[in-house]
């Protein structure tokens, strides 16, 4: 039996910011998953590739939703074959010299840090400049900015970054310390 987490009747292009706030403060389309998104997260964009591809995204809310991220074995998790899975790893923080900026063209992240906290830096694509060519079997590019809008990673939020989104994670917030994250690359099309 199907299971929708939202009203199917939107189309979020041509909604109004009342609308789009509304909506997304609802939170109906987490599926139940009662960690909040950060601030950072492009509200219109989510819109937008949450109703191309409701049924991907449901999916993804559910398995936050339904699994105990905190003991879930670390590797990937296929939902959806390459359409959708999930990357859950182990690593310790580190320095903000040692992490890189980064992007996709292929997939959002939904990014959770199960356990811990790290900084997470985020700036829009157009603020930076490429430093590694884009590799197409990783759907990842390197990246350097100016611009370091960093934004604290906990278990009480989650992060959404689109490919017109840079963000530069595992940073640490005072010591090396070891974290648990949770990465869902949906494949927006």
């Amino acid at each position: 039996m199907a299971f929708s987490c939202t009203d199917r009747s939107a189309n979020p292009e041509n909604w109004s910011e009342e609308k789009l706030t509304k909506w997304f403060q609802s939170g109906e389309w987490k599926c139940g998953w009662a960690v909040v998104p950060d601030e950072s997260v492009n509200q219109k964009e989510f819109a937008v590739q949450f109703l191309k591809n409701r049924e991907r995204w449901e999916k993804a809310f559910r398995f936050l939703t339904i699994n105990d991220l905190k003991t879930i074995p670390l590797g990937r998790h296929e939902l959806e074959g390459d359409s959708l899975f999930v990357n859950v790893d182990e690593y310790t923080t580190r320095n903000e010299e040692d992490s890189r900026f980064e992007a996709h063209r292929k997939y959002a992240d939904i990014q959770y840090l199960v356990s811990g906290e790290e900084q997470i830096g985020v700036t829009a694509l157009e603020n930076t400049t490429e430093t590694v060519s884009y590799n197409s079997e990783k759907d990842i590019v390197f990246l350097t900015t100016e611009q370091n809008n960093y934004r604290l990673a906990s278990p009480e939020k989650f992060f959404v970054f689109f490919p017109g989104d840079a963000h530069r994670p595992c940073v640490k917030t005072g010591e090396n310390i070891k974290i648990r994250k949770a990465v869902v690359k949906v494949l927006i099309n």
